[in-house]
């Protein structure tokens, strides 16, 4: 189950990282500063792709993609395989045997919650890798790092253990409540159009496909204030104490941004989040969907 899940996350991940990279850049771009202060680097979506290949080079649209990949290993292998244990022992079905909104969403926030922690190394990695920049274009605290495992290395020596799971209090809201809005609504919409059988396609891909669209959709919505959070609190410098220079805690960070920069600060780089989130949510689970069904034959064909 963990490799399967892996597999299809990671397979997203190779297409949806350079739109993760111009997602931080957005999320980044005039940090706690009001807005007409600052250098508009970023103007809008492909105007961002442009400046970052023009400046920095194509390459630098896939920064921090190998531990995006291990976060993905370690997030959604995990966060996938977990939840299709509950499915296939029926802990997400109420007395009747159907499925319950309740119970579905439950089990998808308590594996986000988990995975908030088992993949948080590699995502504080991933963000401040996204984040580095020329000069010019940078936005942002730039942290002089290169590699990842060289760079976990050296944030367990200077900060130890807690270095390496900085921030992921803050991504605990992120993943328990973006992980309930997309399994549920995945779950719900593709048990809803094949009972009604909407779509008489071939083992359901394309009501896989019609319900990961779905929830892509619900995840941007409620995910992005989250995620913009989220994302401040990674790549923040810490002190020599291993503590964070611009927000002291998750409340200080939505207090400091609101007074600062406006409730429109949480929804910076909506249009690449949804961009980003759409399509990595649709790979992830038709091709999860997909690799399930052949490893169901491959056991039968075993037996």
């Amino acid at each position: 189950e963990i490799f399967i899940a892996a597999t299809s996350a990671m397979t997203a991940t190779l297409l949806s990282n350079p739109l993760e990279v111009v997602k931080t850049r957005f999320q980044l771009q005039g940090e706690l500063r009001t807005k007409g202060l600052y250098t508009v680097h970023y103007k809008n979506f492909f105007h961002a792709i442009y400046v970052i290949a023009k400046v920095d080079g194509l390459s630098a649209l896939q920064k921090g993609l190998v531990p995006a990949l291990w976060h993905q290993l370690f997030m959604n292998g995990i966060r996938l395989s977990g939840f299709q244990i509950a499915e296939e022992r029926k802990w997400n079905q109420n007395s009747k045997g159907e499925l319950s909104l309740l119970k579905t969403s439950l089990i998808a926030a308590a594996m986000g919650g988990v995975t908030a922690y088992t993949g948080s190394p590699f995502y504080l990695v991933k963000i401040q890798l996204q984040a580095q920049s020329s000069d010019s274009i940078a936005v942002g605290t730039q942290h002089a790092i290169k590699g990842t495992f060289p760079t976990l290395r050296n944030i367990y020596k200077t900060q130890g253990l807690q270095g390496l799971w900085r921030g992921c209090t803050g991504s605990l809201p992120r993943r328990c409540i973006g992980s309930a809005t997309q399994l549920s609504c995945f779950t719900i919409c593709k048990d809803f159009l094949a009972n009604n059988k909407v779509y008489s396609i071939p083992r359901g891909y394309l009501n896989s496909f019609v319900a990961s669209m779905i929830g892509g959709i619900a995840v941007t919505a409620v995910m992005c204030p989250l995620d913009t959070i989220s994302t401040r609190l990674y790549n923040q410098g810490v002190d020599s104490k291993g503590k964070g220079i611009l927000y002291s805690s998750y409340f200080d960070c939505v207090r400091k941004m609101y007074q600062t920069e406006g409730l429109f600060s949480f929804y910076k780089g909506v249009v690449p989040f949804y961009i980003r989130t759409g399509p990595h949510t649709v790979l992830v689970l038709v091709i999860w969907d997909a690799l399930k069904d052949a490893s169901k034959k491959i056991k039968k064909y075993e037996v």
